[in-house]
């Protein structure tokens, strides 16, 4: 049986953490930044985990 593969625009977005979860980037981050107030930059900064809705989906698509 075919080894499972990567999807690749899914390991450009997830991170797995070393218990097992997924760590993705905020939304919001990708320009603009200036026009974005002190409050609003702030909350967007960091990554989050992955909705526990999601891991499943993830997990899948990251071969694991």
């Amino acid at each position: 049986m075919p080894k499972q593969k990567t999807h690749r625009g899914a390991a450009k977005r997830y991170k797995a953490t070393g218990t097992g979860k997924f760590r993705r980037r905020k939304s919001w981050r990708g320009h603009n930044r200036h026009k974005k107030t002190s409050t609003r930059w702030r909350r967007a900064q960091g990554d989050v985990d992955v909705h526990p809705a999601d891991r499943k989906r993830v997990r899948r698509l990251m071969g694991r």
